[in-house]
């Protein structure tokens, strides 16, 4: 996202507040993202970036799109939070993604020092949040984080369950999304 054009969801007052997104807000922009993401065969995962209330980043999975096994909605997006915030400490900001992260992601989160965690619906394949791993809470680390599981769940896991089933060629049923 260009530093020179506001973030959706940015105040565009002048003032010094931001628009306050609620959980739920932010994960329907994610969830938007997401879509994005399915447009060029990639598995729809959105995330996005928030500081101060406002969406600092907006990413979508991008592995397809680019051939890069790391292009994770969540590590493009604190990719271009810290761009656009001049550092790599996170701690002040709060990361939204649809789909709970997978142990790079969740290193990814640990490792940028980020502040909160909101996912919508759990990964039980690859979960690195509380489904197989909890890295986030992980007290052998240099850094734990909150984790906000569940918001807009149910939203967020049909539309990974959809995806893997038109890929298939199937009605959409079944359980669970995996990267």
């Amino acid at each position: 996202m260009p530093a020179s054009e506001p973030a959706p969801g940015a105040s565009t007052d002048g003032g010094d507040r931001a628009a306050q997104l609620s959980d739920e807000e932010a994960m329907r922009l994610a969830l938007g993202e997401a879509r994005a993401a399915a447009r060029h065969a990639d598995v729809p995962i959105g995330a996005l970036v928030l500081a101060g209330g406002e969406v600092v980043a907006l990413r979508h999975n991008e592995r397809e799109l680019t051939g890069d096994p790391t292009a994770h909605a969540e590590v493009l997006a604190l990719r271009d939070a810290s761009a656009r915030l001049g550092r790599w400490r996170l701690s002040e900001c709060t990361v939204v993604v649809t789909l709970e992260p997978c142990a790079m992601c969740a290193g990814a989160l640990v490792a940028a020092r980020v502040g909160r965690l909101v996912f919508g619906a759990p990964d039980p394949k690859a979960g690195a949040c509380g489904s197989l791993y909890n890295l986030c809470a992980d007290p052998r680390l240099n850094h734990e984080l909150p984790v906000f599981p569940g918001v807009l769940a149910g939203e967020c896991g049909a539309l990974l369950v959809d995806f893997f089933a038109e890929r298939r060629g199937e009605p959409s049923s079944g359980p669970g999304p995996a990267r």
